[in-house]
């Protein structure tokens, strides 16, 4: 039997009123659940997920008896979760991410559906092992956005697949992967992998703390940005030497009994879709909905997509003209300013007019030359060609020749 250490962690975050995360770390098996369905909804459906899930742990022969067991509990629950809305009307919607894996000898079994993650860190590199059953991972996968605009994308937080009262047969999906001793196994709900960047995850990974204290180190990083979700954190570090098995965990909503309070009023959805897990009001994080995942549905999200696209494409433009015309605007208005105004100065040691002003924008001259008068600078009082040479400006053409006179005159004297 393979060595482990394993510890879990859930929080409610800095804006959520309660807890919609569940999770379970065992002997042998470990999952992470992110209710959703709302206030009233969300944390009963994962906390009856992981109380079935958690039923299930046994020291399994093989990892295809481990896979099997977990689709069937994963099934199991999805009926669990459809018998529970039957005799509960108003959790209707409800439904619940899951991540699990199974250790079995030096297999890791995986059983994943929705947007919680499982990773595996090894030999310094961190792997994302799960992939997110996200419309916006959908187009990233399709090519049709990238990385980064699928992270500030209005559709992000639309799910395409969960367990709950939505799809009698969710579609699971199940890997085998191989594990050796210093690898550690994160599995985590997006309240960690949305906000906490996974550079950040790899560098406290690194850092080869004690288990229970990178567990604390991860929830650190979350509530360090703001945690405007429920964080759930399972680390399971796979050790080369023998130990004692720990105790179960059971956090977060599953840590308590289940129960079924009255949902808060509210109107009614215009969109024929299942809100589920909303962030509150203090955050402007859109809220997290259910879209099954069938051709029509993606289409018309898809061609929706591409409506807004458009539509920032046009605003993009529409603005860029407004700026462009408001800047040459400004600036013809600014040059005509300029010519209104003269100074005096000095060209080949003679007093000259010019009209605008002293100042360059860039390139552009913001003055020229009318005249050169027969004005010798050197003719005039000391003071008076001190004055000259730092230029003399005035406002008017007129006030400008007036200047111009008394320089004469001061020459000739």
């Amino acid at each position: 039997m393979t060595a482990t250490r394993a510890h879990a962690v859930s929080d409610v975050g800095l804006t959520r009123s309660n807890n919609q995360d569940s999770g379970y770390a065992g002997r042998r098996l470990f999952v992470v659940a992110d209710g959703m369905g709302g206030h009233a909804g969300g944390d009963v459906a994962s906390a009856i997920v992981i109380q079935r899930l958690a039923d299930l742990e046994e020291d399994w022969s093989t990892p295809s008896e481990a896979e099997e067991v977990l689709v069937n509990g994963y099934l199991a629950a999805n009926d669990d979760l459809a018998d529970t809305v039957a005799e509960h009307p108003e959790l209707t919607g409800m439904g619940t991410t899951v991540s699990g894996i199974a250790l079995v000898g030096r297999s890791v079994v995986v059983a994943h559906i929705g947007d919680s993650r499982v990773y595996r860190f090894r030999d310094g590199a961190l792997t994302q092992l799960t992939s997110d059953h996200t419309f916006v991972q959908r187009l990233v996968e399709t090519g049709r956005i990238t990385v980064e605009e699928a992270a500030h994308h209005p559709r992000r937080s639309v799910l395409m697949r969960v367990l709950g009262d939505v799809d009698a047969v969710p579609d699971v999906d199940t890997m085998i992967f191989d594990t050796r001793p210093g690898d550690r196994w994160l599995l985590c709900s997006d309240g960690l992998s949305s906000y906490v960047a996974q550079s950040d995850i790899h560098t406290i990974l690194s850092d080869r703390l004690p288990t229970e204290s990178t567990t604390a180190a991860l929830l650190k990083a979350a509530m360090d940005v703001g945690a405007p979700d429920n964080v759930t954190v399972i680390l399971l570090d796979i050790a080369d030497e023998p130990m004692a098995p720990g105790e179960p965990q059971i956090v977060g909503s599953a840590a308590k009994p289940v129960e079924f309070a009255a949902p808060p009023v509210r109107r009614q959805p215009r969109l024929p879709t299942l809100l589920l897990h909303p962030f509150q009001s203090t955050t402007s994080e859109p809220e997290t909905h259910f879209e099954p995942e069938t051709d029509e549905y993606l289409e018309a999200l898809v061609a929706e997509d591409q409506r807004r696209r458009r539509r920032r494409r046009i605003t993009l433009i529409v603005v860029i003209v407004l700026v462009v015309a408001a800047v040459g605007t400004a600036l013809i208005a600014g040059y005509r300013y300029t010519q209104t105004r003269y100074y005096i100065g000095e060209v080949s040691g003679k007093v000259a007019l010019y009209q605008g002003v002293q100042q360059d924008l860039g390139p552009i001259k913001l003055s020229h030359l009318i005249s050169v008068t027969d004005i010798v600078v050197d003719d005039l009082p000391p003071y008076r060609q001190d004055v000259v040479r730092n230029t003399i400006p005035t406002d008017s053409l007129g006030r400008a020749n007036s200047i111009i006179q008394e320089l004469s005159d001061a020459a000739t004297q």
